[in-house]
């Protein structure tokens, strides 16, 4: 709906004015009214109007004064159209209509026809200036948004073929020093955020901090690059310092030295790219020069047998080495800046040389280092490279003791088939738990859990068994004497032998060989 203003001294005019224009033009205006010049411009800056209908002879400060106060302010994005009421045919006033751009002058009294007709005027004049406006915006935007992209093609072009259409280009005005700021943002697990989101976190800072830039685009990348003077710095600074109030995650800006000449702007933006990736070493930094490397990287010899090293520590539970390698890895403990290409080298060493070849040696782990491994295995996934050295720590400790478990599992197994293989061979001796595990090397009370474990039955039950099983094969051959085949098996009596016998066959021994024996003669 358009905002109507009608401004008069009589109570009575504004509020037949207001009742004639609702009932002819229902749901057109939004109509308010004010009873002289200063309430209002104080209306006005309340809200703005589209139309303004005022009278020229009213207290406090009259129409014409008025309109000279609206034509001057700067307050207002959008002047509005204007009808003057004057129940004088004089001319002067109607110089100064025309002077303040009056669009229609009506006398008192109003005649209904001529108010419908001027306001059927602007309405047509507002919608022709509503339609030229967006032709051009369209217009303006899109030579933006050319520009943008003749831009953005010259900055990674090949560089003689820059240099010659920047010196060539007319359009482009760049201040003198500048530079080139290039921003990024990304979340928790590494993404970049939407450049509609960084360009409304951007807008928010800069509202703070009046930082602004003379141009900017978008590059190939999807990354938003700005151009600034270089005395409007110490504003980008500000900004860094707003975001850091606000502790803002995962934002941060590449900015290059600064430069004098356009031809310089490919060289501008590929320093504030160079920057830009060391944000990922630096959480907490958002503004970032190309780094000086204090430290030559470490030769790629050297790198795979450190790497080798990490990989022979898991398993043997010194968790702290294997954190020391890390740290030694990487450099965790340096002072000096470290090459991203080293850092991208050693990555790759560890998920060839030690992660994948864990998992195809030892299978798979629990799902959660499943998914730790997952994340790990690309520094993409991260939004800044601290996280990625505590992961990779947590899944190493992770490795390390899964790989731990399972040589135990498997040294036990190997110890539990002894400790049955001595049964097997000295079931006739007494014997003990204490004497096997003492044979086997296991701690007595770890014996006893993991025999039952192994076997399904304990200690006694499965000697027991294992006795009374040998009996009844020398009970099936007549020449061992019963009194005897107890004391053959490991039993101390023959009366101990009976009891076990019967309480595991449900018979005793004479009946069992009895049995045999009827069997024997019906065949």
């Amino acid at each position: 709906m358009r905002q109507l203003l009608i401004i008069d001294d009589e109570k009575n005019i504004r509020h037949g004015l207001q009742v004639m224009i609702e009932r002819q033009f229902p749901g057109r205006y939004t109509i308010r009214c004010a009873r002289h010049g200063q309430e209002g411009l104080f209306t006005l800056r309340e809200q703005p109007a589209d139309i303004i209908i005022t009278d020229i002879r009213m207290p406090v400060l009259d129409g014409i004064a008025m309109l000279e106060q609206l034509r001057a302010s700067s307050e207002l994005v959008q002047q509005p159209e204007v009808i003057v009421l004057s129940g004088h045919d004089d001319f002067e006033y109607a110089k100064a209509a025309i002077r303040y751009q009056v669009r229609e002058y009506l006398l008192k009294p109003i005649r209904r026809d001529d108010l419908f007709a001027a306001l059927e005027s602007l309405e047509n004049e507002l919608v022709r200036k509503e339609s030229l406006s967006r032709r051009l915006e369209d217009a303006d935007q899109y030579r933006r948004q050319w520009q943008e992209e003749q831009l953005s093609r010259w900055l990674e072009a090949p560089a003689d073929e820059a240099k010659r259409e920047l010196d060539a280009c007319t359009w482009l005005q760049l201040p003198e020093p500048y530079i080139v700021c290039v921003w990024n943002c990304v979340t928790a697990d590494g993404h970049p955020v939407a450049v509609q989101e960084l360009d409304l976190l951007l807008s928010q800072l800069a509202d703070h901090t009046q930082a602004t830039y003379e141009m900017q685009l978008l590059d190939r990348e999807g990354r938003r690059v700005w151009m600034i003077r270089q005395e409007q710095l110490g504003l980008l600074q500000a900004l860094a310092r707003a975001a850091a109030r606000r502790e803002v995650s995962g934002l941060w800006a590449g900015i290059s030295s600064s430069k004098q000449e356009r031809s310089e702007l490919q060289t501008a933006y590929a320093q504030a790219c160079r920057a830009l990736v060391y944000g990922f070493f630096c959480p907490g930094i958002y503004l970032l020069n190309e780094p000086t490397l204090q430290e030559a990287e470490i030769p790629q010899a050297q790198l795979e047998e450190d790497v080798r090293r990490l990989g022979n520590l898991l398993g043997t539970g010194r968790s702290s080495e294997i954190s020391g390698m890390v740290h030694h890895l990487f450099r965790l403990s340096g002072t000096g800046m470290r090459s991203l290409n080293e850092v991208q080298r050693t990555v790759r060493l560890i998920n060839e040389n030690v992660l994948d070849e864990v998992f195809r040696h030892f299978g798979e782990a629990s799902i959660e280092v499943l998914r730790l491994y997952r994340r790990v295995c690309s520094l993409e996934h991260y939004r800044y490279f601290h996280d990625y050295c505590r992961d990779l720590e947590r899944l190493l400790l992770s490795l390390d003791e899964y790989i731990g478990q399972l040589r135990l599992v498997h040294s036990e197994h190997h110890r539990l088939k002894e400790a049955v293989a001595y049964l097997h061979s000295h079931y006739a001796r007494p014997l003990n738990m204490a004497t096997v595990s003492n044979h086997v090397s296991l701690n007595y009370s770890y014996f006893s859990e993991a025999f039952k474990a192994y076997t399904g039955e304990s200690f006694v039950v499965y000697l027991k068994k294992l006795r009374i099983e040998r009996a009844k094969e020398l009970l099936a051959e007549p020449h061992h004497r019963l009194g005897e085949i107890g004391e053959q098996v490991g039993f101390e009596s023959s009366r101990h032998f009976s009891r076990v016998f019967r309480e595991l066959e449900g018979i005793t021994p004479q009946e069992y060989r009895a049995r045999l024996e009827l069997r024997s003669g019906m065949v």
